[in-house]
């Protein structure tokens, strides 16, 4: 018999999509099949599934703690933001159309089977299936439209665990003032709360607990607190940008210091994650070109909106900064976007980006880019082609990398494609290289040597020391579903999925 449970929170950045990954990685330790599901998510970072479909970033954590190989149908309706009141519309991994927000909630009875259809492949295929909500139950302006916190509950008639973060003041509040605010039927659903992050000393919190629990009961709802989870560093992928906070990683003992370049559309920061583990590296985030000049490596992000960001980075010098700091050898890359940005030119013939339909790139590659209609979305295994001599990747001959590549341009040029098979993915010249592989420095022999490299111009000793990502991650997941285990009662939780 299948089992669900939804967390919902009182706002956004209460630590919802972690809570999630603790609780699926609970419930895989415990020996069932469990499969997390967000209907509707906004984030510009995502990825792409083994068939080619693409899905938020949180659901792929989810289903790595939950020990499941990412699937799109974990996030049928992907929303990444163009602009304040405009998004690309993916629904069940493929982008459909451009929508500002009205024309997207005119679609929501749409919606609204959309993430029945999908949630039903989770009810046939697995024991237990952990939802997550998005933002909070209580934006009572648009519960007609919901398809992510009550709407979905409605829809598959599932319980709800409420989570409020005390880290941010006010948690008492928030979580009263949430259930008040929601209709009979919905209040009825929210069958536990749970506080999260906090630091402190916990008797001085309970009896506020108890006054709560008081309220609570007193206005004839039965609603159970399950715990209090403790604020505890764990390097946990978050959501988006906003929740993960990107600052500067400083490491005093770096030999290596890394900008990468923060666009206003950044997308795929995750592409990053791995590099900061690595003992002999810093990595900073730069908004400025004076924050430039004291780095060994420059890198391009990825982008959603490549045109735009390109013409910012013109404007606020760091484009020129580049190109000097380049010409006095300091290593530059590109990833995606940032590939596509070091170009001779990127061409939007369509208009798919904005109105202008060529813009000059960075000119350090000697290719260009035209952006197409159809999406390029999938995941890819290639080889390093054999001659990489005189190139910042010397010494990755023959080695094999994996990632994704999402993107809508299409790249060529005369600069040679350094890998043995696929299309125009991947280039390396001099100090420099651009690459359409998202994911590229989880491979771990490639970034060591890419390392030692930069640490050999320098007159440094190579190290032999790599970095596992993979392995990181699961030693993560573990922790994190042991503070979860330690600081919930499990027992309700499940009592909650059995309806009692």
């Amino acid at each position: 018999m299948h089992r669900k449970i939804m967390i919902q929170g009182t706002g956004s950045s209460v630590g919802k999509s972690v809570l999630v990954a603790g609780l699926c990685r609970i419930f895989a330790q415990d020996g069932f099949r469990v499969s997390p599901f967000k209907s509707q998510n906004m984030a510009l970072n995502s990825y792409v599934d083994i068939e080619g479909l693409e899905m938020g970033r949180a659901q792929v954590v989810q289903a790595e703690a939950a020990m499941e190989i990412p699937r799109a149908f974990m996030n049928p309706i992907l929303m990444k933001p163009n602009s304040d009141n405009n998004s690309q519309i993916i629904i069940e991994g493929k982008p459909v159309k451009n929508m500002d927000a009205q024309s997207y909630f005119s679609n929501s009875d749409y919606l609204k089977e959309i993430a029945k259809k999908n949630y039903e492949i989770i009810e046939r295929n697995f024991d237990i299936g952990v939802l997550e909500g998005g933002g909070s139950p209580a934006e009572i302006n648009l519960r007609e439209y919901d398809c992510v916190n009550m709407g979905m509950a409605e829809l598959i008639d599932a319980p709800v665990i409420l989570v409020g973060n005390i880290e941010i003041g006010g948690v008492f509040a928030a979580l009263y003032g949430t259930i008040a605010l929601l209709d009979e039927k919905d209040r009825k659903r929210i069958k536990g709360i749970v506080i999260n992050k906090f630091r402190g000393d916990l008797e001085l919190l309970k009896p506020g607990i108890e006054m709560l629990e008081k309220k609570l009961k007193d206005d004839g709802l039965n609603i159970q607190f399950l715990g209090v989870v403790p604020y505890e560093k764990l390097e946990i992928e978050e959501e988006d940008v906003l929740a993960k906070k990107i600052n500067t990683r400083e490491n005093k003992n770096a030999d290596i210091r890394i900008s990468v370049i923060r666009t206003d559309k950044m997308s795929n920061y995750t592409d990053f994650d791995a590099l900061s583990h690595y003992p002999d590296v810093t990595l900073n985030y730069v908004f400025k070109a004076d924050e430039l000049g004291e780095e060994d490596i420059i890198i391009l992000p990825g982008s959603k909106s490549t045109i735009a960001d390109l013409q910012k980075l013109k404007d606020n010098g760091i484009y020129d900064k580049v190109i000097e700091l380049h010409n006095a050898g300091t290593v530059v890359v590109g990833i995606c976007g940032g590939f596509q940005m070091l170009g001779q030119e990127i061409r939007d013939p369509h208009k798919l980006e904005g109105d202008l339909e060529v813009i000059e790139g960075f000119g350090l590659l000697n290719t260009t880019t035209v952006m197409e209609k159809m999406k390029c979305t999938q995941q890819v295994k290639r080889e390093l082609v054999e001659d990489l001599a005189d190139t910042i990747l010397e010494g990755c001959e023959n080695l094999k990398v994996r990632g994704y590549e999402i993107h809508q341009g299409v790249t060529d040029g005369n600069d040679k494609n350094i890998t043995l098979e696929g299309g125009y993915i991947f280039v390396a010249k001099e100090n420099i290289f651009g690459t359409y592989i998202h994911g590229i420095f989880d491979n771990e022999k490639f970034t060591r040597n890419f390392l030692n490299n930069i640490r050999k111009r320098k007159g440094l000793e190579p190290l032999d020391y790599s970095f596992s990502f993979s392995e990181f991650k699961e030693n993560e997941y573990n922790k994190l579903a042991n503070l979860v285990r330690e600081n919930l009662d499990m027992s309700k939780v499940y009592k909650i999925m059995q309806g009692n």
